[in-house]
């Protein structure tokens, strides 16, 4: 017998970090999406959204431009110094990102980006172009003209300090004298490159690509959809941990929605407030929806303390997962800020067999390079507690004790 939509719908139920499937309970790991900061359910803006429900659901963005603004006042304490702009036209990541390199491109004349191998940039075809997975773009013509791919950055381990790290990195600028034509608009980098295997890039980098950049006049563009709205452990962490990036441009989306409310927005400095509301816009760009959740989740994380529960625990999550990894010879390489960590596994067959195992243990998490890496991300929502950080630990613990008893008695493990 055929399931009725409703049928179907009925079986998902969130509640805080958890996720309940035909009424079993699992403890969510990766955040949905990583776009659920608070969990699958909150309240405040539960009660905010139906009340704009019942009011409208859609405005033309020519009606909600002083909404913005008055998000973009709240904002305004958490950014660099300079920027103190907002343009908010987009639903997601994607599409802030390629409204910034419009922005980049429009306010030097040039065209090219310089963006980074393994990073992810967006779902769209001109962000896929500029994200450093190959694989991604294998069937598909698109081209920024003057584009160029740099190396990463030696990722820095939990624990480990940031020195000389980049003794062995090529020389940037003999890269962009050699090879870039002069087109460089603008260059594009995660503080912590999220999809690429949460790497988190040393700091005496961002200074390196500042400098570069300020010489050749390249506009820099933080990729804030994973690492904004704290969870690296400040509102974002181009004001936090990457703060010497000094960006001119930061994007947001993803955990800007709280609960999941498609949103993604740009924060830039003033003399970038270059585009006509005709050259980047999306039909329900700035909707009521969207900037209801974005300016609830700021008062929330401000009320709540939000940032505060992250920085306490970020060292507890950290040691729990290197106690982890000195328990099991199959973890390695634990990195990671605030509730954005990551580690290796031996292959990628072996991540997505653990991703299997843990969820019959009712723990979701989420690999990384949609399925090419051997990264395991750990990135519960921001609302979690030690408490909700031990039960995952334990439930990663069974996983992999599972796993090593399953390699003692097959030589090669499939997912069924």
């Amino acid at each position: 017998m055929q399931k009725t939509f409703e049928t179907l719908i009925a079986k998902y139920q969130g509640e805080g970090p958890y996720l309940i499937i035909d009424g079993n309970k699992y403890i969510d790991a990766a955040s949905g999406t990583f776009n659920l900061p608070l969990g699958y359910t909150n309240k405040r803006i539960a009660d905010k959204l139906k009340q704009q429900i019942d009011r409208c659901t859609h405005l033309s963005s020519a009606y909600t431009r002083e909404m913005s603004i008055c998000i973009l006042q709240k904002l305004i304490k958490y950014l660099p110094e300079k920027i103190n702009r907002i343009w908010f036209r987009d639903v997601s990541g994607s599409g802030a990102v390629e409204g910034a390199i419009r922005m980049a491109q429009k306010a030097t004349g040039r065209s090219g980006v310089i963006s980074l191998y393994l990073a992810h940039h967006g779902q769209s075809l001109a962000t896929a172009q500029i994200s450093g997975n190959a694989f991604r773009i294998k069937n598909f013509r698109i081209n920024i003209e003057g584009s160029l791919k740099i190396p990463m950055p030696p990722s820095l381990l939990a624990g480990a300090e940031d020195t000389n790290m980049l003794a062995s990195y090529p020389d940037l600028d003999q890269i962009i004298q050699l090879g870039s034509n002069d087109n460089i608009a603008c260059l594009i980098i995660e503080p912590v490159m999220g999809n690429g295997g949460n790497i988190v890039i040393p700091t005496d980098f961002y200074r390196y690509i500042r400098d570069i950049c300020h010489k050749y006049g390249i506009i820099i563009i933080a990729d804030e959809v994973q690492t904004g709205f704290g969870r690296t452990g400040t509102f974002f962490a181009s004001n936090g941990y990457a703060k010497d990036l000094d960006p001119d441009i930061i994007v947001f989306a993803k955990g800007a929605g709280g609960i999941g409310i498609p949103t993604g927005g740009i924060l830039m400095k003033e003399e970038l407030d270059v585009l006509e509301f005709y050259e980047h816009s999306s039909t329900s760009g700035a909707n009521p929806l969207a900037l209801t959740a974005l300016n609830e989740i700021i008062d929330i994380i401000e009320d709540e303390n939000i940032l505060a529960n992250v920085q306490q625990n970020e060292g507890y999550l950290r040691d729990s997962l290197i106690a982890l990894q000195n328990k099991h010879d199959d973890i390695t390489k634990v990195r990671g800020l605030g509730y954005m960590f990551g580690f290796d596994t031996p292959s990628p067959e072996y991540a997505a067999q653990i991703i299997y195992l843990a969820n019959k243990h009712h723990l979701i998490i989420r690999g990384s390079r949609y399925g090419k890496s051997c990264t395991l991300k750990v990135r519960p929502p921001l609302i979690c507690t030690r408490q909700h950080i031990d039960e995952i630990i334990n439930k990663l613990d069974i996983t992999f004790n599972e796993m090593s008893q399953l390699k003692s008695n097959k030589p090669e493990v499939m997912i069924p």
